[in-house]
């Protein structure tokens, strides 16, 4: 699933590219998102202007002139492609692409997903803030609200595991779980660890490896197994600087130790034993 650094890739892609450009007309291919497209969507958004592009957390915000924003989100699958002359989409089945803005320069705007569990929401600008998709999340982690002393704070007396407390999206917003392994090898604590029992010294860690490991993948443009591209469908590049995230069972880049994978709160969370304590 794309996380933080991918969606925020994306955003400053889209902001160079999108933003100024008028929408002339919407086609909706399939209305049966994660939120089915609403019936006023293409004639809300004809004729409106993009004037910025902005993020919180890994949902994507397309803020157009007038009263509404698109807020998007890829789900597992999704991508939001700007297609133009030249554009290559062997990597995009047609079939998938749910819905498409053509813009006024003749490029368009391809919103595809094939197992459709994003969605692409018009919503008021005045309640963007309450929506139930935004409402209650934490800080961003790469801004001043966080830092070792709000970590700190939330971890005291939790019994959570400290993988699962960064991952939590109430605590801080976007951090999902490849880099959230990152984040704990880089500050050599193990991700089955109490929250509660980290010290203030590995938080502190924990703390200063946030906003390395996610502007290092913001840099390359995020992180790509399998479907997740680019606005220009290009993949992310992070995955060839990734240290212990999908290596089970290869030595570890630091010491050589096999490197051992764990369930995590349901998810696979990739560890050094020796590097991390």
């Amino acid at each position: 699933m794309p996380e933080l650094p991918e969606v925020e890739s994306l955003r400053r892609i889209l902001a160079q590219t999108a933003v100024g450009r008028t929408i002339v007309s919407v086609r909706i291919g399939e209305r049966r998102l994660r939120r089915r497209v609403t019936p006023n969507f293409a004639g809300v958004i004809a004729g409106r202007r993009i004037v910025k592009l902005s993020r919180r957390a890994k949902y994507l915000i397309v803020e157009l002139d007038g009263d509404h924003v698109l807020l998007v989100h890829l789900g597992m699958s999704g991508s939001l492609t700007h297609r133009y002359d030249g554009f290559d989409a062997d990597d995009f089945d047609p079939r998938h692409d749910h819905i498409e803005f053509s813009l006024d320069d003749g490029s368009r705007l391809v919103y595809n997903d094939p197992r459709r569990f994003g969605m692409v929401r018009l919503v008021e600008r005045a309640a963007l803030a309450s929506t139930a998709e935004l409402k209650g999340l934490g800080p961003e982690p790469l801004s001043r609200a966080f830092n070792a002393d709000y970590l700190a704070a939330k971890a005291r007396g939790r019994t959570a595991a400290i993988k699962n407390l960064i991952m939590d999206q109430r605590i801080v917003a976007g951090i999902g779980n490849i880099y959230a392994s990152e984040i704990l090898f880089r500050a050599g604590v193990r991700p089955m660890r109490r929250a509660g029992r980290v010290t203030r010294g590995e938080i502190e860690k924990i703390a200063a490896a946030v906003p390395v490991i996610l502007r290092a993948a913001i840099g390359s443009n995020g992180t790509t197994f399998r479907s997740y591209r680019d606005s220009r469908g290009q993949p992310g590049r992070f995955a060839a600087r990734l240290r212990v995230y999908g290596r089970d069972g290869k030595p570890c880049y630091t010491c050589s130790t096999p490197i051992k994978n764990v369930v995590v709160g349901q998810r696979a969370s990739f560890y050094c034993p020796k590097c991390q304590r």
